[in-house]
């Protein structure tokens, strides 16, 4: 479920806080640290989809306190509780994977039934969900797409959300991009993921691989990047542009199943994303002209995917 791209970007955050002295030293391992990184993404992710469900189901809570009211009204007694039996809600509260990582991790906090509250208040305040609650039936494009826009209207851009997140969650300012992503990658189809697998063991392999790769070979690497800066001095360039730098040729010398140009473009994407405004057109340089000198020395060895095929 975490593609290559997330891998990517996390082994370059752990060789970052390596590098800048960040990282817990002499207790742990790098790839221990790695895998911990790995592990808090997949509880971040799994709390942000419980409270999807926590906000979905409070229809039924709101519907059941209205009416224990002791003077209620007609409004009061009669609370549209449709969005409790969403069809997209229910796919995820039966998923068995769901269900074994709300077990075993427990990701309700103290605060969360309040969170919760406000959101699902919010909600049932948009003409959005009015028109929901008050449409016959249910059709499957519109059942997904409320549950989509509580999670991206209402919590994403919520302030007070987010600082309910970042209060237990360290790693949301690292993940937030990614959660977007993945969150709705598992609603457009939920049964196609096991939570247990966020990380399956071909691309744990490959985040281990890199980043003990990068790791092993950062001397030998740079000394082939330090020519190609012409008039930049190297320590005076972005951290992350190096590390991207260094990771793209490992990739381009000992990984034989990524072609290289996906190695590049994934680099320039995440140079874009994480460093500087030029970073990206500066990796790209960078890395296309290593690659071309490392193509007319006989250095790089891919499998030929065509032959392959």
């Amino acid at each position: 479920m975490i593609s290559r791209r997330n891998i990517r970007v996390k082994v370059m955050q752990e060789l970052y806080s390596l590098q800048s002295g960040e990282g817990i030293q002499g207790k742990t391992t790098p790839v221990q640290n790695l895998q911990k990184s790995l592990d808090s993404t997949t509880g971040l992710f799994v709390y942000l989809l419980y409270f999807i469900t926590e906000v979905a189901r409070y229809a039924e809570k709101d519907a059941k306190h209205r009416a224990s009211k002791n003077l209620p009204s007609a409004e009061d007694r009669n609370v549209n509780i449709k969005i409790s039996g969403n069809e997209l809600l229910w796919r995820i509260l039966e998923n068995e994977s769901f269900k074994k990582e709300i077990s075993s991790r427990k990701p309700g906090f103290t605060d969360t039934p309040e969170q919760a509250k406000k959101i699902y208040n919010d909600l049932a305040a948009t003409d959005i969900y009015k028109k929901y609650i008050q449409q016959q039936g249910r059709d499957r494009k519109d059942e997904k797409d409320i549950i989509v826009y509580i999670f991206t209207s209402l919590m994403l851009p919520n302030e007070n959300f987010i600082q309910h997140i970042e209060e237990y969650f360290n790693n949301w300012d690292d993940d937030a991009e990614m959660m977007d992503q993945l969150i709705m990658n598992y609603l457009n189809k939920p049964a196609a993921y096991s939570l247990q697998q966020m990380i399956g063991e071909e691309k744990w392999k490959f985040a281990k691989d890199l980043l003990n790769t990068t790791i092993d070979k950062q001397e030998y690497v740079t000394e082939l990047i330090k020519p190609k800066l012409k008039n930049w001095d190297s320590d005076r360039i972005a951290a992350l542009d190096m590390i991207l730098m260094q990771m793209g040729v490992c990739e381009f010398l000992y990984f034989e199943t990524i072609p290289p140009k996906v190695t590049i473009n994934e680099y320039i994407d995440i140079a874009k994303d994480y460093s500087t405004p030029q970073s990206g057109q500066f990796v790209n340089g960078i890395l296309d002209s290593i690659h071309k000198e490392l193509l007319l020395q006989n250095k790089i060895h891919k499998t030929d995917f065509k032959q392959k095929s």
